[in-house]
């Protein structure tokens, strides 16, 4: 996370458009009773206004210890940053829960978007995920898009954003400026994808969802 923000502040000082970063937290990270005040440190002055980081947990992450890590999530979405539940189908989420937890978006493991085109049951879980998300007024982001035909079915579907190897394999931080200075004036529609401090995907953005924050 530190090295997340501090990325987005080299780019801001040179006067580049930077998406939001979306950095993953394990579910050991966010277990760690210093996670918030790890959040904050990292942070800086960019809190409580809507921040430039978003955290990615697993479904797993809310097996154990569910009341303390949405009590965590809530504190994360007070200081402005945003939260998605990442690989999305994969695990054993309580749709109970889902309705209350303190979050933005949804992210459909990319299994189901690879075979969705070839099968009719993992076309069905990508439509009704889609559906589930947009219910509860959360974005929707479909991971692992390939091809243009999954891209164009994602369309008709109604999905937000997408992600994958269709819009750009990983990138180094250097490359990844280099990618920002060429794209300056069309990176507000795009976002960005951390999987690692090293590397980076684009997403293409579609007909954006968020719930309120506090203080944004």
């Amino acid at each position: 996370m530190q090295q997340a923000i501090s990325d987005y502040r080299d780019w801001k000082s040179k006067g580049l458009t930077v998406p939001t970063i979306a950095v993953n937290v394990s579910p050991h990270q966010l277990r760690n009773p210093g996670f918030i005040g790890q959040l904050e440190h990292a942070l800086g002055t960019e809190g409580p206004r809507r921040s430039p980081l978003d955290i990615e947990i697993t479904e797993g992450v809310l097996l154990e210890k569910t009341e303390e890590v949405i009590g965590k999530l809530h504190k994360t979405r007070c200081m402005g940053v945003g939260v998605a539940i990442d690989d999305f189908g994969t695990g054993y989420s309580s749709l109970r829960y889902l309705a209350h937890l303190p979050i933005d978006t949804l992210k459909i493991d990319r299994s189901f978007v690879i075979a969705m085109t070839d099968d009719a049951d993992d076309m069905a879980i990508v439509s009704s995920i889609i559906a589930l998300a947009h219910g509860l007024d959360l974005n929707v982001v479909a991971e692992g898009v390939e091809t243009d035909e999954q891209r164009k079915l994602l369309r008709l579907l109604r999905c937000d954003q997408m992600q994958g190897y269709l819009f750009s394999r990983p990138v180094a931080k250097d490359k990844l400026e280099e990618m920002l200075r060429a794209e300056s004036n069309t990176i507000t529609q795009r976002s960005l994808q951390l999987e690692d401090p090293a590397g980076a995907e684009f997403a293409e953005r579609r007909l954006p969802r968020r719930k309120s924050m506090p203080g944004g």
